[in-house]
């Protein structure tokens, strides 16, 4: 059972994320930063669940919408913001971007903008960690539109025949860029796949983040007691385009967009807390206050921050012998 000091928490955290994903956007509009955006609004409650459940040695692998799996997980925001906007004290000295950078110091795998990805990345990871005899869990966070990918379902099935500790957690955010679920996917839940790898897999509230959390901690001790992986789709909506320069209109009514905003995750637990005697208004908003104040000050930092030098482009790149002596 969540105490209240840990519903808070959570509550904070995924503040957090949405104040990250804002000024995120904020620097993309300004062309304050390199690349695009990929929006983790509406979906906050399933980075923080998940990772509230896990162990600071447990591993993630993250996507392209990752920005929030690695706030949740422990990420160091100005590290984190940096590498985002390209600079020399990013987690990946500004190399990786947004979409690929690393740091196992916290725990994190690393992120792709390779759909689908994660998955076989997770899946080694639990393997390794198998054949060590550790009790560590790894989490594969995906998208609705990954799970079609031939290398998912290869990977699913390894799992579930060395019984490894994984948990798979599918954001079904009901549209892979502009196709909705229903165009793509034949059966109504993605998680009835689980049973043919050999494994469990469950459909819960991807916007109700104690059941989140619920879930991923059931998933995580049987993980950790030999029990095999969990497939766990989390139905939730992006609020936004898919990227930055995508409206999310045309595919998608601003009728569908507006149903969706009233299940926020944020103001679901807000409510609860406030019902049960647990916050006030003025709490929350002193929170809030605080988170948004933090980030923007994360943000001035990290845009006065410098770039790479060039010598940073040949950093970190290895080849054989024979290649090294032909090139």
């Amino acid at each position: 059972m969540l105490d209240t000091a840990k519903r808070k928490e959570m509550l904070r955290q995924m503040v957090l994320v949405r104040a990250f994903e804002e000024k995120l956007d904020e620097l993309y509009q300004r062309k304050a930063m390199f690349g695009s955006t990929h929006s983790y609004r509406g979906q906050e409650a399933i980075a923080v669940g998940v990772c509230s459940a896990l162990q600071p040695k447990d591993l993630i692998a993250s996507y392209h919408r990752g920005t929030g799996h690695l706030i949740a997980k422990g990420a160091d925001l100005y590290l984190l913001l940096c590498e985002c906007m390209g600079r020399a004290e990013g987690y990946s000295q500004g190399r990786g971007g947004k979409m690929h950078m690393g740091d196992m110091g916290f725990g994190f795998l690393g992120n792709t903008g390779t759909v689908g990805g994660t998955v076989p990345t997770a899946t080694g990871a639990a393997l390794a960690a198998k054949v060590r005899g550790s009790d560590e869990v790894v989490v594969s966070f995906f998208g609705d539109g990954a799970a079609n990918q031939g290398v998912v379902h290869e990977a699913m099935n390894l799992a579930g025949v060395w019984k490894l500790p994984v948990i798979y957690v599918c954001e079904n955010n009901q549209y892979a860029m502009t196709v909705s679920l229903e165009k793509s996917v034949a059966i109504k839940q993605l998680s009835e796949r689980a049973p043919a790898y050999g494994f469990e897999g469950k459909t819960i509230d991807g916007n109700d983040v104690e059941a989140v959390y619920e879930a991923a901690l059931a998933a995580a001790e049987k993980g950790r007691k030999g029990g095999g992986a969990t497939f766990l789709e989390c139905i939730t909506y992006r609020w936004d385009g898919h990227f930055g320069g995508d409206p999310g209109t045309g595919y998608r009514s601003k009728e569908e967009i507006e149903a969706w905003k009233q299940k926020c995750p944020i103001k679901r637990l807000k409510g609860k807390l406030l019902e049960q005697g647990n916050l006030t208004e003025q709490e929350f908003d002193k929170i809030s206050a605080a988170v948004y104040a933090e980030v923007d000050e994360v943000a001035k930092r990290a845009e006065a921050a410098p770039l790479p030098k060039k010598e940073v482009d040949l950093s970190s790149i290895y080849a054989t012998t024979e290649e090294a002596a032909h090139g």
